[in-house]
């Protein structure tokens, strides 16, 4: 187990020091991705245009030896164009019949581009793609190759002709990812890796073998039950219904979490812990990405959007109101 723990960290470092030559700043993003990749989870990463978000995914495409799939959103585009369809082949006799056409969903490293630019029904053909890894066309399922995962991007701020993705899809996104604006010394980085002759080369780091033996050793980090209480606690208390609410979550929230939050936190917890040099999950680990994993998963109520409360900001609160030593005897105490 150390030795698998260890090679995880190392393959981090050697991931994160090869995206370092064409990424600048960003830590967080990049290492939140490297921990949806082991959790065998999608993201999405959302940020105003010019931040690099479709960069980094192509980045991470080139360090991994997966198959690469782009895939533009448009209003225009249709579920075909993305899962595949069915088209007439004729042989040398004259004979007709139907051959399956793939389409981009074929691939295992799928970047979705700005996602929230198709309609919700093309939005809805990536539902059982991200879910089951196969999908189902004329009856007929096509399982997808392992391991399968879908980055997502999306402008937060112009609105004009985007469809705001639905919440059964976006609760499947295991992280969402914010892109934050560099800062002058970034800025000055930027200029000198994107206007002089600079070409680095990407080495390959990971491929497919080597993800889901690493996914099958995340799952043995072991789990205390004090954090896992307190997992299971922070997922309550977004929810307005709930005894474990916090203030805020009364008045601004509609929805809180689902399992799939709960679930979010203890696996990125996990490898949280491994790139830590760690063998078991803190609490800490469970604050650190308490937010990437929770933030997509709260709707707000009509108050909390008109007074444009931030999910951040809930989820900081309840963080601060929830003690750390939690009893536990079969159910969670207050």
């Amino acid at each position: 187990m150390k030795e698998k723990a260890e090679a995880i960290k190392n393959t981090y470092n050697v991931m994160n020091a090869e995206l370092s030559k064409v990424i600048v700043g960003q830590q967080d993003v990049l290492k939140n991705l490297f921990v949806c990749l082991l959790c065998g989870g999608h993201a999405l990463i959302e940020g105003v245009p010019g931040l690099g978000k479709t960069l980094i995914v192509k980045s991470l495409s080139q360090l991994l030896d997966l198959k690469y799939s782009r895939i533009q959103f448009t209003p225009d585009l249709m579920p075909a164009d993305i899962l595949g369809t069915n088209i007439v082949k004729e042989d040398e006799r004259g004979n007709r019949s139907f051959e399956f056409y793939k389409g981009p969903i074929f691939g295992q490293l799928i970047l979705a581009d700005e996602i929230n630019r198709a309609s919700p029904k093309t939005q809805s053909a990536l539902l059982e793609a991200m879910q089951e890894e196969r999908i189902t066309v004329f009856g007929t399922e096509y399982a997808l190759t392992p391991p399968f995962m879908v980055l997502a991007t999306q402008n937060p701020i112009e609105m004009e002709g985007t469809y705001p993705l639905p919440e059964a899809q976006i609760d499947r996104f295991f992280f969402k990812l914010k892109i934050t604006y560099p800062d002058a010394d970034e800025l000055r980085e930027i200029i000198d890796k994107t206007t002089q002759d600079y070409h680095p080369e990407l080495q390959k780091v990971m491929h497919a073998t080597s993800v889901l033996e690493m996914r099958e050793v995340v799952k043995q980090v072991p789990l205390a039950e004090h954090v896992k209480t307190y997992a299971i606690r922070l997922v309550l208390a977004t929810h307005p219904d709930n005894k474990f609410a916090v203030q805020k979550t009364k008045n601004y929230v509609l929805y809180g979490a689902s399992p799939r939050g709960v679930q979010s936190l203890i696996l990125a917890g996990k490898v949280s812990a491994l790139l830590d040099g760690r063998y078991n999950v803190s609490i800490d680990d469970i604050k650190a990405i308490a937010k990437p994993s929770l933030r997509h998963r709260i709707v707000l109520n009509i108050k909390g959007e008109a007074e444009g409360i931030d999910e951040d900001t809930i989820i900081g609160d309840i963080i601060e109101s929830i003690p750390e030593k939690i009893l536990f005897h079969g159910k969670t105490n207050n």
